[in-house]
């Protein structure tokens, strides 16, 4: 079974042992090598093809100078081994070697990592000497990863992402005052509404069985899970399955728009929903239940502005690219969605508006946002 796609579709020995190899090969360094990654991510992204990273490291080998010839043997080995097409690089600047394996085909992947991991390592075993070989640490990791772990924590493999760290190292100075915002708005804001808090506390106990605060585990900022809160606006109990069933429609972009106010403005939203209580649906319409949120944000859960965070089976449904949206940013109570389209536009819409966002993120977006959020409120949730 051939695994790999490739012009000419040559046999995967071929593909494995280098013999198409002709033109001179580049090892790249570091800061080069983790943007192809990144490049690699959003390939895979458009076309759905996976790519698998190899990474060898020497655990217990003195430090590496640039000077140093300890890898030379390594080096030669995995570009004799590998295809022209293959891309190898440092993913720690003399530390760590990587290799980008790309056009794996998604229906034998497995297969295929497998015939690679045995060709590479049989043959480093043939020009490395025993003791060599014996120190390397050699680890696989395909893309798109599993997501659906159900826990909490980074991505399944943050590995692979290694630029949006280093994208937060570049904007720290830019992070801390959105932090600073989000620390003393919220504080201002919880305090003010104190009273307003206290009456739709008293008015959801009197109106419904079950607790004030509606918790549920939300998804944020590189797949950490969190407890995210909002006044109960549903009656306690109640069964989800019908969510779950529309918002998978939505994702795949076969939901139908609903008719949310009878003049034919149509809305993705599950605009009938028996769940509702009464008093919830005027939370709903006037966003009044989201004001719990500002304890996430002083939490540091969220921020004022950013994506909605998804519930756990959403991400289930998502596509590779749509993860994007909880990967660059922390998700917020508002943002470009909410203040531009709302539930008026489609999953794969809220998402690019989501991604160009995390883009062009500045405070000076920011405030813009907060700035058109009271009108964005006053016109309804939908």
């Amino acid at each position: 079974m051939i695994c790999l796609q490739v012009e000419n579709t040559p046999r995967l020995d071929d593909l494995l042992s280098g013999s198409q190899q002709t033109a001179v090969r580049e090892v790249l360094d570091e800061k080069t090598f983790r943007k192809m990654i990144a490049i690699e991510r959003k390939r895979t992204e458009r076309t759905a093809e996976p790519f698998l990273l190899m990474l060898l490291e020497c655990v217990d080998c003195p430090a590496q100078g640039k000077d140093s010839q300890g890898f030379d043997g390594l080096i030669n080995a995995l570009l004799s081994t590998t295809r022209e097409t293959d891309v190898i690089g440092w993913y720690k600047e003399h530390r760590a070697i990587g290799i980008l394996f790309t056009g794996i085909a998604s229906d034998c992947k497995n297969t295929c990592v497998g015939a690679i991991l045995n060709r590479v390592s049989a043959a480093l075993q043939g020009k490395l000497f025993f003791e060599q070989f014996v120190q390397l640490s050699i680890s696989l990791h395909l893309f798109p990863d599993d997501w659906n772990h159900g826990g909490s924590g980074d991505p399944s493999n943050p590995v692979l992402y290694p630029d949006l760290h280093q994208d937060g190292k570049d904007k720290r100075g830019m992070l801390f005052l959105k932090r600073s915002m989000d620390i003393l708005g919220s504080i201002f804001l919880l305090l003010l509404l104190l009273p307003l808090f206290a009456l739709i506390a008293v008015a959801v106990k009197a109106t419904s069985k079950g607790p004030v605060f509606f918790r549920q585990q939300r998804v944020g900022q590189y797949g950490r899970h969190f407890t995210f809160l909002k006044f109960r606006s549903m009656r306690a109990g109640n069964n989800h399955s019908a969510h779950m069933q529309y918002v998978r429609q939505m994702i795949a972009g076969s939901a139908e728009r609903v008719s949310a106010r009878g003049n034919g403005e149509g809305v993705y939203k599950l605009v009938s929903d028996p769940r509702i209580t009464p008093l919830g649906r005027f939370l709903r319409r006037t966003s009044l239940d989201e004001l719990p949120q500002f304890l996430n944000v002083l939490k540091g859960d969220m921020s004022l502005v950013g994506p909605r965070p998804p519930i756990p089976y959403e991400l289930e449904a998502y596509q590779t690219w749509h993860r994007r949206r909880v990967l660059d940013v922390k998700p917020g109570i508002t943002g470009l969605w909410q203040v531009t389209g709302r539930s008026r536009v489609s999953f794969d819409e809220m998402v690019r508006l989501d991604l160009h966002y995390a883009n062009f993120w500045s405070p000076w977006l920011d405030f813009k946002i907060l700035m058109r959020t009271p009108a964005a409120v006053l016109k309804g949730a939908y």
